[in-house]
This record gives structure tokens, sequence and C-alpha cells, in this order.
């Protein structure tokens, strides 16, 4: 059963949603914030993560910044009871960032799963693309690669104060 937000985990998410702080000991810097210790604030973080609250805690590089000029997201039309096993799979691999699963929009869309790529080339991306290809063998019908052409900022639920 998942516990309610208390007061303290309001304010420990409207701290932390738009990063942690760009110093040595974020946690700590933190605790120091809300006048509670370290430890509290990893106790009550890990909590979050276990309940579901909050999916992940981690860095967002900017790709473009780090030398990744080609982001592309890949989409393939794969066979529905294959999905989710080969999903898992092509997630797995260390070349994809991102891989989930969405619905169909025919007759336009047939891509139901998708799976983010970066390279420093359309060419280095196309070839991830293929090794994914092979992965899914004959049952993928079609896909694609569409890739980006700005960054847009990236930002998750924010909570009000």
């Amino acid at each position: 059963m998942k516990r309610p937000l208390d007061a303290t985990d309001h304010q420990l998410i409207l701290a932390t949603q738009g990063g942690l702080p760009l110093v040595p000991h974020p946690y700590a810097e933190i605790a120091q914030q809300l006048g509670l210790s370290e430890d509290n604030v990893l106790q009550r973080l890990q909590a979050l993560l276990d309940s579901g609250v909050i999916r992940r805690i981690g860095a967002v590089p900017n790709h473009y910044a780090i030398g990744y000029a080609a982001n592309g997201m890949s989409v393939w039309n794969v066979a529905d009871t294959e999905i989710d096993r080969l999903g898992a799979l092509v997630g797995a691999l260390p070349i994809v960032t991102h891989c989930y699963r969405r619905p169909r929009h025919l007759p336009t869309w047939p891509y139901n799963l998708f799976a983010m790529l970066h390279g420093t080339t359309r060419e280095e991306v196309a070839v991830q693309a293929g090794q994914i290809s092979e992965l899914l063998g004959a049952h993928c019908a079609e896909r694609d690669i569409l890739f980006s052409t700005r960054i847009l900022k990236k930002t998750g639920l924010r909570l009000k104060t």
C-alpha cells in the first residue's frame, strides 16, 4: 500500500523537481535547505522511488553538447504478438536510451515500438537501427528514423508551491 505524501515529502519534491544542486554533496544541501538530515532526505527519496511517486533520479545530458549531433527516434512496426518480448530486448541494448510501446494510428502511422538512438552522425544512427532490425527480424514489417532538428526543453511534472 502506498503511503500518502506528507508535507515534508511535498517540500522535498518541490526542492528537487528542477534538478539537484550542482555541489559536491547535493543531498546534504537539500537537507540543510529543508531542515532535515541527509540520511532522512535519502530515505525519503528512496521511499518515493519505491512507491512509484517518482520514477528516477538521474542526469539529463544535452546530447548535442557532448557530441551526439544525430539523435533519432527509430520507429518499428512490430508484430503485436511479439512486441513485449522484442521491446524488452531492444530496450536492453546499450545503444538505446529510451524504448517504449505506443498505439498505432492506422492507416497513416503503423509503428508501435519506439527506440531512441544517439550518434555523432546520421549514418552512425542508421547502423544502430540496422542492429535493431537484425534483432527484430521477420517480426518487423517496416521501420523509419525520425531525426531531431532541435532541442526541446525536457521537464517532468512540476508541482506548484
